[in-house]
């Protein structure tokens, strides 16, 4: 029964893994897929504009992309007859057309995904290598849905254009070439990016975002520069996560001697989540002795600092250690006696509860 039980929670945990955001994919690609993405240099881009009563120029749109592309030292092209490397296709429409499910799941809850029940102008992103199309997909949206209204209200004499030169405007800052330089494994071009002085704060966020998604190993350095901004350290940390070992000294350091609990409680889920994937016993110590210490001086909810002891609780239930019994049985009863109805109490009882469960499957089991 107990070895019935571990294997079950097992799969529960390699599926919650596989099935993350950052891993989630329409289409598994090949060896040779992969090599061949790695080297992109030169991207034909093809536009295509259309409006409720046909095809218009896109060369307003066409300038954007090629301009766009080139911050990240893509080579762009237009022709054809141009050696390329992948086509990368932009549709913008006056009112978008429903496209249908994708044929997998994965991308279609992460951000920037099409969205079936918008109807409006919208710019739709995917590319084909070796005329194939392995399933990427990003739109870009006007913030309005009736381009017929907002053309009236700008005194614009045809529905059509208006929308198409909205939709130019919101490409000036919808950051598909970040995107596409995620999607095709472009670390050093995001990281250029990132020590760039000239690129800005909302460049970097977004960068720091979709860093999780590569998985790489290169990027520990770049991110240590980030934990002391205020709003690059928290997306810097989650980051830092998908590193691996290596990210576990910074990011005891930071748990152990930062004062913010935003930052601090976003160490211990990182440290987790490594954790999760290496089983490090490093890890454990840290966030272990915070728990046992706060044990000590807990007597109402005022003395709980949610957002990092919530944090620590999750964190010690994926690592599994059997130190951390009588510590999280301790906290078990604590947290049920006092009289507090918050959500953020909520979460940390289910939290508890779900830990107490990982650490003593054999009282469980029992």
């Amino acid at each position: 029964m107990r070895a019935w039980v571990i294997g079950a929670l097992s799969i529960v945990v390699c599926l919650g893994i596989l099935t993350s955001e950052g891993l989630a994919r329409r289409t598994y690609f090949t060896p040779e897929q992969r090599v061949q993405l790695q080297a992109i240099q030169t991207i034909q881009v093809k536009v295509l504009a259309l409006t409720e009563r046909g095809k218009v120029d896109g060369q307003a749109i066409q300038a954007i992309v090629q301009e766009r592309l080139t911050t990240l030292n893509y080579q762009v092209v237009m022709s054809r007859d141009e050696p390329s490397d992948v086509m990368l296709i932009v549709k913008c429409e006056e009112r978008k057309k429903w496209s249908g499910t994708t044929r997998a799941g994965g991308d279609a809850d992460q951000a920037d995904a099409p969205s079936r029940l918008w109807k409006g102008p919208a710019c739709l992103f995917t590319y084909r290598l070796n005329g194939r199309d392995l399933g990427w997909q990003k739109e870009a949206r006007t913030d309005f849905d009736d381009p017929r209204r907002e053309a009236k209200a700008a005194n614009a004499p045809k529905s059509g254009p208006f929308a198409i030169a909205q939709l130019a405007q919101r490409l000036h800052t919808f950051d598909f070439p970040v995107m596409l330089a995620t999607e095709w494994g472009h670390d050093t071009r995001l990281f250029t990016l990132l020590k760039d002085p000239n690129t800005s704060k909302s460049r970097k966020l977004k960068i720091l975002s979709l860093l999780p998604d590569l998985q790489s190993h290169k990027a520990l350095p770049y991110l240590k520069e980030f934990l002391q901004d205020s709003e690059l350290a928290e997306p810097a940390i989650a980051a830092l996560a998908t590193t691996g070992r290596d990210a576990i000294p910074l990011l005891t350091e930071v748990f152990q001697t930062q004062t913010d609990s935003r930052i601090r409680a976003a160490a211990a889920k990182s440290l987790g989540e490594i954790g999760s994937r290496t089983g490090d016993p490093a890890i454990t110590p840290p966030i272990l002795d915070y728990l046992i210490d706060n044990l000590k001086q807990m007597n109402t909810s005022d003395d709980i600092d949610f957002p990092v002891l919530t944090e620590v609780v999750w964190s010690l239930g994926k690592l599994r250690n059997e130190r951390s019994i009588t510590p999280i049985a301790e906290l078990e009863e604590k947290i049920w006696i006092m009289y507090d109805t918050s959500k953020e109490m909520a979460t940390l009882r289910d939290a508890t509860n779900w830990t107490h469960k990982m650490v003593d499957l054999d009282g469980q089991i029992q």
